[in-house]
């Protein structure tokens, strides 16, 4: 195998625990990676913003990946690189959510815009990112600065249903996969976690069978292929396990640090 010269960590089910917490583990296992010369950073469905809380406590220096990759920001959230959804692509997806009845968000770089705040979902999605959204009456007006465009459902199965639909009527134009069982998440085309894996790989002058890469959902599977080595959560379910190199522990068992620890067992 490679030696691995950067990991990339997927952020939430995998870095941070349910209750969107960095435990000490997962704090020291990043400061072991610096302590034995391996890169570190995140990339994540979350906005640029939503990952600002991580910077300081990882100490974290190279450039992150927000909304699946396709938005590259410095550690001072300065944008080095953004994909948009088009137009015609993000106006297909917010017309099948709402003809779905399902919950629709936009993200922009810096905002995140809701047509109604009495979603079970958008205190949690406070609590996460750390930002509170804008109520806009229509979302049409935005649709030429789409990041990110989030189907959010309480009923995982119709989530599923629609992300089935959602891929065959988006086929070519902007990716679509559950970044949570309850978010569904439209991204811009030919941009994903694995794009991620490349530019890092690139920016470093490294292969990616560098690169070992950690995760829990099926957005992290672009990643996986991309790199050298990757690791599974332990409450990912059996088709990513299937996927990885490797399976760790949970997030709420230190699965993270536990892979880490692998990771640095191998210099």
């Amino acid at each position: 195998m490679s030696r691995i010269s950067l990991v990339i960590s997927d952020v939430d089910g995998t870095l941070v625990t349910a209750d969107k917490r960095l435990t000490d583990a997962s704090i020291e296992a990043v400061k072991a990676l610096d302590e034995n010369n391996i890169g570190f950073t995140i990339t994540s469905s979350r906005p640029a913003f939503g990952m600002r809380m991580l910077v300081e406590p990882l100490s974290l220096k190279l450039p992150l990946g927000a909304f699946n990759g396709s938005l590259i920001v410095d550690p001072t959230l300065e944008v080095l690189q953004r994909t948009i959804i088009s137009a015609s692509a993000a106006r297909i997806a917010i017309n099948a959510l709402k003809a779905s009845g399902i919950d629709i968000w936009l993200f922009t770089a810096d905002r995140w815009l809701i047509t109604r705040d009495d979603g079970r979902y958008v205190p949690h999605e406070q609590r996460t990112i750390r930002m509170n959204p804008v109520v806009a009456s229509d979302l049409d007006e935005f649709t030429n600065n789409a990041c990110k465009i989030v189907g959010v459902s309480a009923d995982p199965d119709k989530l599923a249903r629609c992300e089935i639909d959602m891929q065959a009527a988006l086929a070519g134009q902007a990716a679509a996969f559950r970044s949570q069982s309850y978010y569904l998440d439209i991204t811009p085309f030919g941009q994903d976690k694995g794009t991620f894996v490349e530019a890092m790989a690139n920016r470093l002058g490294i292969s990616p069978r560098n690169v070992a890469t950690i995760g829990d959902m099926r957005n992290d599977l672009a990643m996986f292929g991309k790199s050298g080595m990757s690791f599974a959560m332990g409450n990912a379910d059996d088709e990513v396990k299937a996927k990885a190199t490797c399976v760790t522990d949970t997030n709420e068992n230190d699965g993270f640090a536990k892979a880490i620890d692998r990771i640095v067992a191998l210099e």
